[in-house]
This record gives C-alpha cells, structure tokens and sequence, in this order.
C-alpha cells in the first residue's frame, strides 16, 4: 500500500507539468497485437485525458496488413522499411488501417473515453506526394510523404474533448490515396500540433548503446553522432530519425518506450525513472 502511494505522489508534479498539453502517441506493435496489451494502453490514454493532458493517437497496422495480404495471395514486399504499395495493396491497406483504427476507438471508448477515428486523408489533415526509396530510388508504388498538416480537424477535436485516433493514410491531391509510414505521420502531427512530446511505441526498451545498455537521454547532436557511427541502426535507426524530425519541426521531445510492458506510457509520463530514452533538441 506504501508503495502504491509513493507512486501515485511521485506522479503528482508531472500531472502539474502536463496538464493542458498535448502528447501525440504512435501505437503499434505487440502493444497493439496483445489483448491484454491493448485493454492496458485504452485505459493509460483515458487517465491521461481524466488529468487534463490532450493524447493524440496514430497507429500503425503491419501485421495485420501482412496477414490480409497472405490471405489474399499476395507477398509483402519492403524496401528501405516502405511497403511497397501498388493498387491491389492500397486496397487492403486502407481496408485493413479502418478496421484497426475502429477497434482502437471502442478500446478507449470502452474504458470511458471519447475517441473519435479519422484517416489522413479526411479535411486534408495530411497532404502527401508520392515518393520513392530513399537509397535506392526505386519507385514503390502509392507510398506518400507527407508535404503539409492541415491540423485544424485535430484542434477542434481536442478543443471538445475527443481523443482523435489516426489512420496513417494521405491524399495526393490527384484522387489517389497514399500508404504513409505510421512513424513518420505520428512526427509530422506531433510538429504541426507543438506538442510537448511524441511518444513511439516500440518492441524494444529504447535506444541501446554499443553494450547493449539503455540510453535514458539524448540530445540531437549526440543522436545524430550515433546514427552516423552506426550505433543506432537497423530498425531503431528510422524512429530516431522521426524523433529528430519532430523535435526539430517544434515537439518538446521524442520518447521512444516498450509497448510491451504494461502501461508503459503511464511509467514514461509520470514517473521520475520513465520507462525508455527521451530525445531533445
């Protein structure tokens, strides 16, 4: 009991610091694929908005795409981490981020939230063009990147309360909608909202230095000094790349935490020991 009442007075200066302030979450992984995961980050989103702080949610859906896509036949195919995306596929993609971004609202809303799902592509919140692989230049199909944020549809939802819940879709303003890395929209909107931070939940504990050691804080100069050492590689190496991209677009910090222990997000926010490494300018 002792306990329990160190951690709920430890949490008391940051609900103080956070209260009003917008933090944008990127969901996805096994946070997303584990039922009881995902009941744990419902309720972590609805505490957070009980205490005043305004989440915005983006998420992703890679597995399910790729188990839709198995069973319509079709083979995933990646290149530099971008889904290669022609017509067949955008199809299910978009079928398949509606379906995901449904159930993510009954979650919040299931456990005394108001969440509200919209896409990308609804009032133009994303304007996208379409792009090619960054190395290789190879061309990938309906793969956008993201050119403006239209963010207003999002204020006015958080100005009314709503948790808005978004699908990483964008129109290219041709009538054709483009498949958008969950990652690199959840940085965007977290810059267009100058939001106090963008957390990225992952499937690892944070950013690991060359002994396999946790990194609790980076500065953008000592990122950028891993990246180029190849210190951050292989799939982290994109999320610190978005982190770096939010907080210079105007977010206060990126956070990068373990989806998969339970409410990871409430430990990050509201604890002095936070539960990943945190990004800064």
């Amino acid at each position: 009991m002792s306990e329990r009442a160190r951690i709920l007075a430890e949490a008391l200066p940051y609900i103080r610091r956070y209260h009003g302030k917008t933090v944008v979450v990127k969901y996805g992984g096994s946070a997303m694929s584990e039922a009881e995961l995902a009941a744990a980050f419902a309720r972590d989103i609805v505490l957070l908005k009980l205490v005043g702080i305004n989440p915005v949610v983006v998420h992703g859906g890679g597995p399910q795409i790729n188990t839709a896509l198995e069973k319509a036949g079709k083979q995933a195919k990646f290149v530099g981490g971008l889904r290669c995306t022609d017509g067949d596929t955008m199809d299910i993609v978009e079928m398949v981020l509606g379906a995901v971004n449904k159930k993510i609202v009954r979650l919040i809303n299931g456990e005394g939230g108001r969440a509200v799902g919209l896409s990308g592509a609804d009032a133009n919140l994303f304007a996208a063009r379409k792009m090619r692989a960054k190395k290789s230049g190879a061309d990938i199909g309906l793969v956008g990147e993201i050119t403006a944020v239209h963010s207003e549809v999002v204020s006015l939802l958080l100005g009314e309360k709503f948790v808005p819940v978004i699908a990483p879709v964008a129109d290219d303003g041709k009538g054709r909608t483009l498949n958008v890395n969950a990652d690199l929209a959840a940085a965007k909107i977290a810059s267009a909202l100058n939001a106090d931070s963008l957390v990225l939940l992952t499937n690892t504990a944070g950013v690991l230095d060359k002994a396999g050691r946790l990194i609790e804080e980076l500065s953008s100069a000592r990122a950028r000094k891993l990246l180029a050492g190849s210190v951050i590689r292989d799939g982290m190496a994109p999320k610190v790349e978005c982190g770096l991209d939010a907080v210079r677009g105007g977010a206060g910090s990126c956070r990068i935490i373990d989806g998969g222990k339970k409410h990871a997000l409430l430990l990050e926010v509201f604890t002095d020991a936070g539960a990943g490494t945190r990004i800064t300018a």
